[in-house]
């Protein structure tokens, strides 16, 4: 009777490609519920009268859930099994969505968006290993080249879709939702039907929540420019996620929704594109082109602005979605190759803080300088950081970065 049992569980399960690609589907729809929110902002500004510096902070909250995983979950997965991690994930995204669904304030959005937050860290990092396990006998990096692809494709097709459904649909702030929890619902059914790969999954008292996070004194000098590179990735993200369609509206005058998803989808879709397209370049030399390219790509963003002009802003967009792709895979490959073996965990999880940093506080600072002055002034401010950050980052990359 057992082993009728496990044959009818092993039946049941997804495996093979078809394992590999719900996976990848999970951490899609993941990522895709962070961007739901960006074609959205303008309407919620106006429904629920905050200000652009309120909308950064809603923004920027997110990351406090990313914290929270990394911190106090990175070894989840590893401890009670990647299907009830990812299972655990999903779980926190539909009860995200449902606060989004049924915001009445701000505070619901911010709740949602730290869920949203949490989710995600939990979801990825349980993803990324599961896909590494499911590719067996292959080459393992693979395993991070479909994540981070199926991750901006996630990021673009959530806004894209936020954006269509908010232009040309009913009830903006609450169909958008709906539709993500029926997508929700479908991926959670093919991640219980996926294959577990740890082979004696423990419980969740196992779990350690003590956090440890640092970087080792003989690889500080090389850490300084990856870690600035994701920094800066993520920060051009981070602009285009919350700050985009703002300037749209109030700078190029296009004040269609649907424009504002597109633009990010534009973004995501050349970096997933970018990502695929070099994977066999080497990490130093990636993580150096991303940093030469952020310095056109600000610079870009704000003649954009300065001249009103859209043409400009696509072009600058198509910039930003290589610069952010070669700088976030370039900079994680070299600190995963710098990294001791003994303490790689703890020094990637260090640059994944640089990231959620990166993503953050330079959003909240231009909404804060718009607030001041004016919004081209604030993104003359973000692009003389980005490029400062750049320079230092490559004196740093071409010395150490080897």
């Amino acid at each position: 009777m057992a082993g009728y049992t496990q044959t009818m569980k092993r039946d049941n399960e997804l495996g093979g490609g078809v394992a590999r690609a719900a996976v990848a589907a999970m951490i899609a729809a993941l990522f895709a519920g962070s961007t739901a929110l960006t074609p959205l902002y303008v309407i919620y500004k106006q429904a629920f009268g905050f200000s652009q510096i309120t909308l950064t902070l809603v923004y920027a909250v997110y990351v406090v859930g990313n914290l929270a995983a990394l911190l106090f979950f990175g070894r989840l997965s590893d401890v009670i099994g990647r299907r009830p991690a990812a299972m655990a994930a999903t779980g926190v995204a539909v009860v995200s969505a449902l606060f989004f669904l049924l915001a009445e304030n701000l505070m619901w959005l911010d709740i949602a968006r730290i869920l949203s937050g949490l989710g995600i860290g939990i979801g990825a990092g349980t993803g990324t290993a599961w896909l590494a396990e499911l590719i067996e006998g292959e080459d393992k990096s693979r395993a991070a080249v479909i994540a981070t692809s199926t991750n901006f494709v996630g990021l673009g097709v959530g806004a894209l879709m936020s954006g269509l459904l908010a232009q040309y649909a009913p009830w903006p702030l609450r169909l958008t939702f709906a539709v993500y929890l029926v997508l929700l619902a479908l991926i959670t059914l093919l991640i219980w039907r996926t294959q577990e790969t740890v082979s004696r999954p423990g419980r969740l008292s196992d779990v350690s929540m003590q956090p440890r996070l640092s970087v080792p004194d003989k690889i500080r000098a090389q850490f300084v420019a990856p870690a600035v590179t994701g920094f800066g990735a993520m920060a051009l993200v981070g602009f285009y996620a919350a700050l985009a369609p703002s300037i749209l509206a109030q700078q190029l005058h296009a004040t269609n929704h649907a424009e504002a998803g597109g633009l990010f989808f534009e973004l995501s879709i050349v970096a997933a594109a970018a990502i695929l397209a070099t994977a066999r370049l080497s990490s130093r030399f990636t993580m150096l082109a991303a940093l030469v390219l952020m310095v056109p790509t600000v610079a870009l963003i704000v003649a954009a602005q300065a001249f009103a002009s859209m043409t400009m802003m696509i072009v600058a967009t198509g910039f930003c979605g290589v610069a952010a792709a070669l700088g976030y895979r370039g900079g994680l490959q070299v600190v995963n190759q710098i990294a001791p073996g003994d303490r790689r965990a703890e020094v990637v999880s260090a640059f994944f803080i640089c990231c959620f940093c990166g993503n953050a506080l330079p959003v909240i600072g231009i909404g804060v300088l718009s607030g001041w002055t004016s919004a081209t002034v604030a993104s003359l401010a973000f692009a003389g950081m980005i490029t400062i950050f750049s320079l230092v980052a490559l004196g740093f990359g071409a010395r150490y970065a080897r």
